[in-house]
């Protein structure tokens, strides 16, 4: 099974933002967003599309499937 890298946290933090307004943003909870940080969660196509646009970078760079 392919390793899921999340570099969400070191983005979404450059971009100012807690995890609870980015979870606002993306209309999901903050555990969400911190389970996606410690890659305990892997997003759907539509919840990783907010989350590129929220903090304004590809998604291939915020999840990473080695």
């Amino acid at each position: 099974m392919p390793e899921f890298i999340c570099q969400l946290k070191q983005y979404r933090a450059a971009k100012g933002l807690t995890q609870q307004q980015l979870a606002d943003l993306v209309h999901v909870r903050r555990e969400t967003i911190m389970r996606l940080e410690k890659a305990q969660y892997n997003p759907s196509l539509k919840l990783a599309i907010d989350i590129s646009r929220a903090v304004e970078q590809p998604i291939e760079k915020l999840f990473i499937f080695d």
